[in-house]
This record gives structure tokens, sequence and C-alpha cells, in this order.
């Protein structure tokens, strides 16, 4: 009997052990986690989750607000070099040089973080960051008291300074900038060399391989510069393409289901004329709730209303063409006809019809405002595809079908319908419209249009029941 007991308490300290384990990992992960965010947030890194809604602006701050930051590894790197390295007496020029970068680092810092600075400020710490280099060649060629002599070398880490400041302007991902940094320091170490051999006037002396190596290394620092500026280009070139696709894909989003949106990516939308169904939608009386509602509500009202409009066309693969306040145009038929297409937008319309009707009254339970709506739907001829006007892709939709479309909507307030619809796609001998107690109309006139049309109607007093197939 004891030793159950001791078992059993055996088994409640491990498992009270496993326990405060768990939750001392969930502790430290989520401890880690918030040390990640915070340095990728104070750094500029940023989340790669938030790409594709940077603009241009968003992204040069958060280059400068990065490359703020990495100057502090540079001003290490600075540090040690004084500290570690051979300076033969000159140690105050290096000094000055640290000085000057490190005041130029917590600018560049403090601008980045107040989101301060004007658009050259980029460009202003690149030249102090060549002229800190030129400083620093200056001092190993003229430093010293005596002539140039062959034992003469740039020291290790004074050139490596040179290239870990052009990645440190590289990774401003501006090409303009590489030009800047990399002609400065070219300009000012090539002329360096050309006035120590005119002054020391050996140029047929041993020293004057001292010189050649120097310049050898000139060349090697310039073509690296070379290198790095073609792959910024390239990558600017890449990026703009890549933000070029993800603005049409997103202003694709807002008209077609993502299954559409991903075979468009690769296709074309251009304008083309076809059959299809037009479908519109609209809230009624909602002009005279817009004048009066708060505009928290009236923005809650119309999310909800479109969101549920949108996911009705998306599921019958429709193309949502535009919102227009409370209205919503919809085609069935583009960006290609299908022999369904008329079945698929009566089925969507029938839906609808249902749905609004159980929408507000859900909303009118919920204490929310609610408003009935209507829905015109006609078939013809249309011209669709997509426009692009400067940043920004619009699907157009025009002729006579959405006239039509448009004023059957209207007619159903005369009505007291919730969705109307043409003679012409009934006519069409849809399965899904056949079991429908439509109500017909013949000689229906439509405002600024000629001729007559031949309507039917599902009123809003009706208690039939659209059940999906």
């Amino acid at each position: 009997m004891r030793k159950g007991t001791e078992r059993s308490s055996n088994s409640d300290t491990i498992r009270q052990g496993l326990r405060r384990g768990v939750s001392v990992g969930r502790a430290v992960n989520e401890f880690l986690g918030r040390v990640r965010g915070w340095i990728r947030t104070a750094s500029g890194l940023g989340s790669h989750d938030e790409e594709p809604d940077l603009s241009v602006s968003d992204r040069e701050r958060r280059h400068e607000r990065r490359s703020a930051w990495l100057r502090l590894a540079v001003l290490v790197i600075l540090t040690l070099n004084l500290m570690l390295g051979e300076h033969s007496g000159n140690i105050l020029v290096h000094a000055n040089v640290l000085g000057g970068y490190a005041l130029a680092s917590a600018v560049a810092l403090a601008l980045s973080l107040s989101r301060r600075g004007l658009a050259w400020t980029g460009a202003a710490f690149v030249v102090v960051d060549a002229l800190a280099i030129v400083a620093l060649f200056h001092e190993h060629l003229f430093g010293s008291a005596t002539a140039l002599n062959p034992d003469h070398a740039l020291t290790t880490t004074t050139f490596a300074i040179a290239f870990v400041l052009l990645n440190h302007v590289a990774l401003r991902l501006r090409a303009s900038l590489i030009l800047l940094y990399a002609g400065l320091v070219l300009a000012g170490w090539i002329s360096l060399l050309i006035v120590k051999g005119v002054i020391e006037n050996r140029w047929n002396s041993p020293a004057s391989a001292v010189l050649a190596t120097d310049a050898a290394l000139a060349t090697a620092f310039a073509f690296a510069a070379f290198v790095t500026f073609l792959i910024i280009q390239e990558h600017g070139a890449w990026l703009t393409s890549a933000l070029k696709l993800e603005r049409r894909r997103l202003s694709l989003s807002r008209f077609f289901s993502p299954g559409i949106v991903a075979e468009l990516q690769s296709g074309s939308v251009d304008l083309e004329r076809r059959t299809a169904a037009v479908m519109f939608v609209d809230l009624r009386s909602f002009t005279h709730f817009a004048e009066t509602a708060k505009p928290t509500a009236l923005s809650e009202l119309l999310v909800d209303y479109r969101t549920h409009v949108a996911q009705a066309v998306f599921d019958w693969g429709g193309t949502v063409d535009k919102f227009i306040g409370d209205g919503v145009m919809a085609v069935f038929g583009h960006p290609w006809a299908k022999p369904d297409d008329g079945e698929r937008a009566i089925r969507c319309a029938l839906q609808l019809s249902q749905s609004l009707i159980r929408w507000k009254r859900q909303r009118r339970e919920e204490a929310k405002p609610a408003l009935d709506a209507a829905i015109g739907l006609h078939i013809g001829l249309v011209t669709a595809g997509v426009l692009e006007s400067g940043q920004h892709y619009e699907f157009t939709v025009v002729g006579d079908a959405v006239n039509v479309a448009q004023r059957l909507e209207r007619l159903a307030k005369e009505l007291d319908a919730v969705l109307v619809v043409s003679a012409a796609i009934l006519e069409r001998r849809l399965p899904s419209a056949e079991a429908v107690p439509w109500v017909w109309r013949d000689q229906v006139e439509l405002q600024g249009r000629e001729g007559v049309l031949k309507v039917a109607y599902l009123p809003r007093s009706s208690a039939w029941v659209w059940k999906s197939p």
C-alpha cells in the first residue's frame, strides 16, 4: 500500500515537472519571439508578410533605418582598427575619422528612428563614408614623414573597411549611391597616388612598384563596385516587375475569384466583345440612411453587405465588376464564356434574393441597421476587359446589356420585387428558373432606352423558398 502511494506521488511529481517545463518553454519562446519582433522593427527589417503592402517611400525609409543600425557595426570595425592597427604615430588621424563617423552614425540613427530627414540625407551620409575612406588612404600615403619606400603597403584593415562600406551602401539598394560612393573613393584614391608620385618624384624607383600595387587594388575595388552596381540594377528591375505583378494581382482580386486570378496572372484580359449575364444588386432607401447614420454604422453595413454579395458571386464563378456605393455589379461570362453562364447567374441571383432577406432579418435581431435589397439580371452582348490606368488596373464592362440590367434593378422598387430578370435570360430554359413562381409583365419601358421588354419578377411578399441544387 505504501509502495503504491509512493509511486502515485512520484508520478504526480513528474507530471508537475513536465507541466512546469512546458510552461517555461512557452514563456521562453514567447520572450524570444518578442525580442525578434523588436529587433526586426527597430532595425527596419520588417515582416515578410508586409512586403506587398509597402510603398516605395516605406521601402526607402526601411532601408535607411537598416543602414543606420548597420553603421554601428562599421563603427566597431573602425574602433578595432584604431586599437589594434599600427599607425606609426598617426593615431590622431584615425581618431578623428572615428569620431566623425560616430557623429554621422548617431545623426543617421536619430533621423531614421524619428522618420525625419530630407531626400538627399542618404546621399550625404554616403559622401561622409567615402571621405572617411579617402582620409584613411591619405594617412597611409602621407602620414609618415619619410618618403615612400618599397615597404609601403595599404593595411588589410583599411582596405577591408572600403569594401565593408561598399556593402553597407549597397544595402540601400540604390544604384546611384553605389556610383556616388565608388566614384568619390576611386577619385580620391587615384588622385592621392598621383600626387604622391609627383611629390616623391620616384616614378622610376622601386617605390613605383608600390604605387602600381595600390593602383591594382583600386582597380579591384572599382570592379567590385561595378559588379555591385549591376546586381542592384538587376534587383531594381526585378523588384519593379514583381511589384507590378503584385499590384495587378491585388487589382484583379477585387473582381475575380482567387482561382480565376491565379489563371489570369499568366494571361491577358484585353477588351473583348462577348455574350455575358450582367447582375446589379442595390440597397433600398440607402441614400436616406447614409444621410442620417453615423460613419461607423455606415461603414459596418457596407462592408457586411458587400462581403455577402461578393462571396455569393465568387461562389457561382462570377466576376465583381465594381462597387458603386451600395450598388454591386457582377458579370457571368468573363473573362471566359461558358455554356452555363446564364444558369450560374440565375442561381446566384436566386440565392442572393433569399439570403439577403435572411441577412436583413439577422441584422434586425442583432439590433443593427438593416435594409432591403433588390436585384436586376439580364444577358446580352457586352465589351469587357481589364484596362490599365497608370498604377491602377480596372475591370470594365460596357454595353447595352449593362444598361438594361441596371434599369431592371431600379424597376424592382416600382414592382416591390426582390428580383427582376429579363425574358432574354429565361428564354434559355434554365433548369433553376423553371420552378420559380415568376410574375410576368409585358411591354415594359425602361427609362433612357428605346423599345420595350418583357420581364419577370419575384415579389418581395412571395413565400417561395429557393433550394440550392
